[in-house]
């Protein structure tokens, strides 16, 4: 099975606490974080070095024992922030449970999820503290300490700075314990729920071996520098997300934060970012509106012939992508030169744009389950369309393949979970001698790069035992430029269903395009594209019904279609 190639030097870390303190003796005075304050206008900014950093978890974890709270399990919530990274890394480090939360949830499934993972302290952002109240009142919990990363006046909260101080107080009078706390890498250290778009969320065990075996995996395949600055996009309740974050202070990287998803513009712009993992959706709407502004600027001719000539001359070794596509690249801060795109498929045209651009753009793949990165590309082994090749560690076949070679994605490797938290009937459906069973359909070609083709529960099998897979036929209506987000599903007929496409179209593409249309003439101009879709189909793929609107989907906060609760409400 042919695998990533080891392109780059890589530590091999045994834990957090180990992989702190070798990189904050490489680079003790680096910004390990960026910290934007704002008071009404006025804007500053926070260097935390990796010394400080370090010291900071250091008096965190000493506070925490101090309060008794040794081997718990701790809950994180909140936005991408600096005091997200510490607790995580804090928890991590003197051996406790960490279990992110998803920020996006209703106030009754935090609940939930913290009652199912017997959490017994949880760290939140002040936007939570009505939550928090609630769920104290409530009593339905193991709850008995509520930490908050803001400053606040409450006498039943403490607050990191509080508890912070103390931990100096501690180290400072001697108390080593946290420091000299031994981690056993192999038990379990985080519990991680899964996004639950088809059901019941699911709590994914994972061991600091598990997540640091996928931390040395990505450092020999991918090029991180000391040098790049982070743009911390993907949330840290995703298991990409914090294993990303892992993986950039692993390297001495700087990172920052998004001020929102209107602000990443001005926020590539002022931080000079290199470097970012993000989800489809949003590399997609950024590539729409580069190519928006290029024919707006009348040069669509242009720069297809600048792309074609660049090509050209790099097949002989000369590259000046980034000289020539200057004014694009500017656009995006000026330093951007590393897109890594995870949690769903990219579509192939936006990640090949990016590359003629100079972007190096690249698609990971991966699961909560297997901490999370399975395959990948890197630069020189892209093949667009594909989810690239297994990690160095990682073992990867085709189950029960049909004729076309389409099978479920089965792996086996050091990153795959202990399993489901309190949940062994999950366990023993999803891993079987070995090998656990990712639930996507895929095939391999002939040079091993693998191909995702959909989810198993998402396929529509018709009558005539035809599989149609959602995933590809959206990927075709997604490439339509008014087209910000589409479904594609079975609408139930008979004893049969009928291939249809749910179409959230882009308001202001439409309003600059075809101004004061109406919603039916739209429908009409839709129907046509869609018409020419089919037409380099098979029949039985034909999409035979439509619905368009322009209200945005129900997502996960990675931007994931919750298909099942679409469906359910297109039927109500």
């Amino acid at each position: 099975m042919k695998k990533c190639k080891r392109l780059h030097q890589a530590t091999r870390y045994e834990n957090t606490k180990d992989m702190i303190e070798k990189v904050v003796s490489l680079y003790p005075d680096k910004n390990a974080f960026i910290v934007k304050h704002k008071n009404g206008k006025e804007v500053t900014y926070e260097n935390i070095t990796y010394s400080r950093f370090k010291e900071e978890i250091n008096a965190f974890g000493t506070g925490l024992l101090e309060m008794g709270l040794k081997d718990k399990r701790i809950a994180i919530i909140g936005k991408n922030r600096y005091e997200w990274g510490l607790t995580y890394v804090t928890i991590l480090s003197g051996g406790a449970v960490a279990v992110p939360l998803d920020k996006g949830l209703p106030p009754n499934e935090i609940e939930q999820l913290l009652e199912r993972s017997k959490a017994e302290i949880v760290v939140f952002e002040k936007e939570y503290m009505q939550i928090m109240n609630q769920i104290d009142k409530n009593k339905s919990t193991n709850v008995k300490e509520y930490i908050c990363m803001d400053d606040i006046e409450n006498e039943k909260v403490k607050t990191i700075k509080q508890i912070i101080e103390k931990g100096k107080n501690e180290l400072e009078k001697g108390n080593n314990e946290y420091i000299n706390t031994e981690i056993d890498n192999k038990k379990m250290a985080v519990i991680v729920f899964t996004s639950g778009t088809t059901s019941k969320s699911k709590g994914v065990m994972l061991s600091q071996y598990n997540i640091f075996s996928n931390i040395y995996d990505m450092e020999q395949v991918e090029d991180f520098r000391s040098t790049d600055v982070n743009f911390a996009l993907l949330p840290f309740h995703h298991m990409f997300g914090s294993t990303a974050l892992l993986i950039y202070l692993s390297d001495g990287l700087t990172n920052v934060f998004c001020d929102g998803l209107r602000h990443i513009q001005e926020n590539l712009k002022e931080y000079n970012v290199t470097i970012f993992v993000g989800v489809p959706l949003l590399l997609e709407a950024m590539y729409k509106k580069i190519i928006r502004q290029v024919e707006k600027q009348k040069k669509t001719r242009l720069i297809k012939m600048a792309v074609a000539f660049s090509n050209f001359l790099r097949k002989f070794g000369i590259d000046i992508r980034r000289r020539l596509f200057k004014e694009i690249i500017d656009n995006l801060g000026g330093e951007l030169r590393l897109i890594v795109s995870g949690a769903s498929a990219l579509d192939k045209e936006v990640a090949k744009g990016l590359n003629d651009f100079g972007i190096l753009t690249v698609q990971g793949y991966g699961l909560t389950e297997t901490s999370p990165v399975l395959s990948a590309e890197s630069e020189g082994f892209i093949r667009y369309g594909s989810i690239g090749l297994p990690m160095p560690s990682v073992e990867i076949k085709i189950d029960n393949p049909n004729e076309n070679g389409i099978g479920e994605i089965i792996v086996k490797g050091p990153n795959v979970m202990l399993g489901y938290y309190d949940n062994e009937e999950e366990t023993n459906a999803v891993m079987k001698d070995g090998w656990f069973y990712t639930g996507d359909l895929g095939y391999i070609d002939k040079d091993g790069f693998i191909f995702v083709t959909g989810r198993k529960k998402n396929v529509i099998v018709l009558k005539n035992g035809k599989n149609v897979y959602p995933e590809e036929l959206e990927q075709l209506v997604n490439n339509l430029p008014y087209v910000a987000e589409s479904m594609v599903f079975g609408k139930p007929k008979d004893d049969d269903f009928i291939v249809s496409v749910k179409i959230v179209y882009n308001e202001e593409y439409v309003n600059e395009k075809y101004p004061n249309i109406v919603e039916e003439d739209l429908k009409n101009i839709i129907w046509k594209d869609i018409k020419q879709i089919n037409s380099g189909l098979t029949n039985y793929k034909h999409i035979k019904n439509l619905i368009i609107t322009k209200e945005p989907m129900i997502k996960t906060t990675t931007q994931k279609v919750k298909r099942y609760e679409e469906i359910d409400k297109m039927e109500k």
